[in-house]
């Protein structure tokens, strides 16, 4: 049995002990005495927590998830180096034929276990059910709901999450057939007011896709989809690379919303110099830390799960408990996976290790270390 030893985040909380994986890569030994967070942040002593669980992954390494071929390999690679045991590769608004190309490429890469790389939960359809009047960086070749090419994709494979704009018409209608269905629906690229939010909501939706950007903001006349997410929501995904939105408006979201959790968005920059790369049929443009399109416009992220988590703890202040939650246990609990997100006895055996700095020093996906 492999063990190792260190200060162990549980879903109690620290315990300065051993954890051990079995032959099926789960967690089947974790024992130790606890240990207040403060002693945590100075032992030598590797912290252990939870492999981080990104649900919203379009690209890294180079590569973009719609490019098709070999690229979610690539993607899964470079994520799994920082810290990502578990992501939901994410695509673009495009033409069918485009996600089937997608769609068909990524079953072909699923075919046995994780080695060295990030396990693909499923796919994140970011549109094209959303409002071309709020479209980002994505491409526009939006469309109403379209049940049957959404399960004529979800048959090649398996979506787990789709974003929609709740106003577009036809589509508040579809809400609780998606979600009879098994998909978890989330508000996002969208120019719905505040009550069409409560609507999708009581219809369903049960999320927001990377809050506060490409949705309605809140105003005190006006709260639009903001202001649904902030008052109502229990999950939300949000982007903190601090450049997407404000340290600020991420402690308005972390009083608002019990599970808000975060997610990269990151694009085939993500681990790249600075330069030009692919983000579905777009060219974006890599440079001082962001991506965009030629018009300045956001269109996704470098960040890296890693790098989040580090910026929730040495930015806004969180306890590394806390912020373990919001890139692992929240997302994992958000998609009703039990078994990631956590290290406790019978869950797979993703974690990572840290040093004093919260640099990774190792990361074990399903009890295997990637350095093996």
């Amino acid at each position: 049995m492999k063990q190792i030893d260190g200060n162990i985040l549980t879903p109690s909380g620290f315990i300065r002990g051993v954890i051990g994986f079995g032959s099926d890569g789960r967690i089947q030994h974790l024992i130790g005495v606890p240990i207040e967070e403060q002693q945590v942040r100075e032992s030598k002593a590797p912290c252990i927590i939870p492999g981080f669980v990104d649900l919203h992954v379009h690209g890294g390494g180079g590569h973009d998830i719609m490019e098709g071929g070999d690229a979610l390999q690539h993607v899964c690679e470079l994520h799994v180096r920082h810290g990502t045991t578990a992501l939901l590769a994410t695509t673009m608004t495009a033409p069918d034929h485009d996600l089937q190309t997608a769609f068909r490429a990524m079953r072909a890469a699923r075919t046995a276990p994780p080695t060295r790389s990030a396990y693909v939960l499923g796919v994140h359809l970011e549109g094209p059910y959303i409002n071309h009047g709020k479209l980002g960086a994505q491409p526009d070749f939006t469309r109403v709901v379209q049940t049957q090419e959404l399960m004529r994709l979800h048959e090649i494979f398996p979506i787990r999450l789709i974003t929609l704009a709740p106003e577009v018409p036809g589509n508040m209608e579809r809400i609780d057939e998606l979600c009879a269905a098994g998909f978890r629906v989330q508000i996002g690229h969208t120019l719905g007011t505040y009550d069409q939010g409560l609507m999708a909501l009581s219809k369903g939706a049960s999320g927001f896709t990377h809050l506060f950007n490409a949705m309605t903001a809140l105003h005190h006349r006006a709260p639009g989809m903001v202001g649904v997410a902030l008052a109502h929501a229990k999950y939300a995904e949000i982007i903190p690379d601090l450049i997407h939105v404000h340290p600020g408006a991420i402690r308005v979201a972390l009083r608002s919303i019990p599970g808000l959790f975060c997610v990269t968005d990151s694009t085939a920059a993500a681990g790249m110099p600075d330069g030009q790369y692919r983000l579905g049929r777009h060219t974006v443009t890599k440079c001082m830390g962001g991506v965009r399109l030629d018009d300045g416009t956001l269109a996704g992220s470098t960040l890296t799960m890693d790098q989040a988590f580090r910026n929730l703890v040495l930015e806004l202040g969180l306890t590394l408990s806390d912020a373990s939650r919001r890139v692992s246990t929240h997302a994992a609990d958000y998609l009703g996976i039990a078994d990631r997100g956590r290290l406790a006895m019978g869950a797979w055996g993703d974690l990572v290790l840290l040093d004093q700095n919260l640099q990774l020093m190792d990361v074990f996906v399903e009890g295997k270390s990637i350095a093996d």
